[in-house]
C-alpha cells in the first residue's frame, strides 16, 4: 500500500459526506413541502456507504468510501386535515413529507463534522510526506 493511498481514501470519504450534506440539505429544503396526493408527496432520502476492502475484486488491498445509491425512507408521509388549503384533495387533506428536521440537523452537524475531520486527515498526511521529505536534505 502506498503512502500515497491516504489521500485516496480521505478524498472518496470526502465525497460521500459531500453528498449527505447534499441529501440533507435537499430534505431539509422539502420538509414544508404539502401536496393532495400521498403519492406525490416528497420522501426524506439517505445516502447508502460500503467500504472499499479491496480494489475492484481483485484483492489488491484499497480502502475508502462507495457510494452504493440513495434512497428513499420508508416512513409514511403525514397527513393533515387542511380543508382551507388549495392543494387539500376532495376530503380536504394535505399531505407532508416523511421529513424529521431534528434528525436532519443532526445528520447535518455528524456529515459536516465528518468532512472536516477527512480534510483534517488528508492535512496531516501532507504534512508528515512533506517531512519525510525533508529528512533527506
Amino acid at each position: 500500500m502506498a503512502l500515497t493511498n491516504i489521500f485516496d481514501i480521505a478524498g472518496s470519504a470526502l465525497g460521500a459526506q459531500a453528498l449527505r450534506l447534499n441529501t440533507t440539505a435537499s430534505n431539509l429544503a422539502n420538509a414544508d413541502s404539502v401536496t393532495g396526493d400521498p403519492d406525490e408527496v416528497y420522501r426524506a432520502r439517505e445516502p447508502i456507504f460500503a467500504a472499499i476492502l479491496d480494489r475492484y475484486g481483485t484483492g489488491e488491498p484499497a480502502g475508502g468510501v462507495d457510494v452504493r445509491g440513495i434512497v428513499e425512507r420508508d416512513r409514511p408521509a403525514t397527513m393533515e386535515f387542511r380543508p382551507d388549503h388549495p392543494l387539500a384533495n376532495e376530503a380536504g387533506y394535505v399531505y407532508r413529507p416523511n421529513v424529521d428536521s431534528i434528525e436532519e440537523m443532526a445528520n447535518m452537524i455528524s456529515a459536516s463534522r465528518s468532512f472536516e475531520a477527512n480534510v483534517e486527515v488528508m492535512n496531516t498526511s501532507k504534512q508528515m510526506l512533506l517531512r519525510t521529505l525533508s529528512l533527506g536534505e
